[in-house]
């Protein structure tokens, strides 16, 4: 019976639109008065769940992902990705994902990617005649190669939910090939989409063009090889690379590109406190969800059922997507690897898949989520940019869904595309 109220008030409360924080700490408090614990406990819960030290470098990746975009580097990145793809078939498309994978590898986040690389390049695609539906699907699901390329904090916490044993180093160096593979098939989809609509090439500007972007947006660049080579050095931990990330992106901002005001640096203020505050809110609560999930064993439960339905990891690798993908639709990020992490995890170890594999697959599944009605963060932030409605961009949406998909099933079913370059480096 505890399940079915845990379970079921977080079902009805999702439905009648709740925020999801508030959904998963009422759930959980309406679980613990059942069973006659102290509602004090749901609030300690809340309280351990934001209180890990690696959850600190979420706030400061946030705050360097803000200053990022508000001191000129996005826009480099941009004019730097134009000079390599944007005489391709569809070039500014193609702009439009290099540069997110460039910019995900700076900010770690798919938000601050669809809302810095489509408020550049959204309005461009629409003025030079591109569909406002492909520039906006371009987009969002571009947007997703930012949880994959370090620095994800997604990643972080996906390390803090597994109990802190699994290595953030790791993480950030097995998400790279997959990483880049999403790059490759969204730009392969966005050519043949292109191609299909009948959208120009453009011309290739040459070699000193390329070098010219390519010196302008060096030391934007640089900040992937401190962050990544620092952590994965163990120069600094994940935690401290996020401050050297915050203090680096000022420094450009203020000193090289001289394009971050006082005016500029407040808003990157209140902006970061403003996410950190949602995203900290939404944590803790499914630390608390999660955490009387435990409790009541359903990790012990979900392992015994699903060897009864298979012994095949194929066969249990594929339900846990299914189920992950479906859990996307409704559920964000962040407390959707909260809240499966403790539950998946002890059944694909039982089945002898790599936690940090199945990171990568977690992350990926949950990243594919946010482009998902009706909780799809990424693609309400790309359709108010582009200024279209969800219903416009669903109904084209599918051939970079379907890429997105077919990535995530290689990744699955192909361990070493996550683990070969950990293996690399240790």
């Amino acid at each position: 019976m505890e399940l079915w109220i845990l379970f079921g008030s977080f079902t009805l409360l999702i439905l009648i639109g709740m925020p999801i924080a508030f959904c998963l700490g009422i759930s959980a408090l309406a679980t613990v008065l059942y069973i006659g614990m102290s509602p004090i406990i749901v609030f300690q819960q809340i309280n351990s769940g934001m209180n890990a030290f690696a959850m600190m470098a979420i706030p400061f990746f946030i705050f360097a992902g803000d200053l990022m975009i508000r001191g000129g580097i996005a826009e480099r990145l941009v004019a730097f990705a134009a000079t390599l793809v944007g005489h391709l078939r569809g070039g500014l498309g193609q702009v439009n994902i290099l540069a997110s994978t460039l910019f995900g590898g700076i900010s770690g986040s798919a938000v601050a990617d669809a809302s810095a690389i489509g408020g550049l390049m959204i309005p461009q695609m629409a003025k030079r005649g591109y569909d406002r539906d492909y520039a906006v699907n371009v987009t969002v699901n571009a947007a997703i190669i930012a949880l994959l390329i370090p620095p994800s904090h997604n990643m972080i916490i996906y390390s803090i939910a597994a109990g802190g044993n699994v290595s953030v180093a790791d993480l950030f160096t097995a998400g790279i090939l997959p990483g880049l593979l999403l790059a490759g098939a969204l730009m392969l989809t966005a050519w043949i989409v292109a191609k299909r609509r009948g959208y120009p090439t453009g011309i290739f500007p040459g070699l000193a063009a390329v070098l010219s972007a390519l010196l302008v947006s060096v030391p934007g660049l640089l900040l992937i090889a401190i962050i990544f080579g620092g952590v994965r050095s163990g120069v600094f931990t994940a935690t401290e690379s996020s401050c050297i990330a915050v203090i680096y992106a000022f420094l450009v901002a203020v000193i090289v590109y001289r394009q971050l005001d006082w005016e500029g640096f407040k808003e990157a203020t209140f902006g970061a406190v403003r996410t950190t505050a949602m995203v900290l809110l939404v944590i803790g609560a499914a630390g608390a969800f999660g955490w009387l999930m435990a409790f009541l064993q359903v990790q012990t439960s979900t392992v015994q059922l699903l060897k009864e339905v298979s012994d095949n990891p194929i066969v249990i690798l594929l339900l846990i997507n299914i189920a992950l993908l479906f859990l996307g639709t409704f559920m964000d990020m962040a407390p959707m690897i909260i809240i499966c992490t403790p539950v998946l995890l002890p059944v694909v170890k039982a089945f002898g898949i790599d936690p940090v594999h199945f990171g990568v697959i977690m992350v990926l599944n949950a990243g594919i989520g946010l482009n998902t009605p009706p909780v799809g963060s990424v693609l309400f932030v790309g359709c108010a940019v582009g200024g279209i409605t969800i219903r416009e961009a669903m109904k084209t949406i599918w051939p970079f869904f379907g890429a997105s998909v077919a990535v995530l099933l290689a990744v699955t079913y192909i361990p070493w595309l996550s683990l070969w370059l950990p293996s690399v480096f240790r």
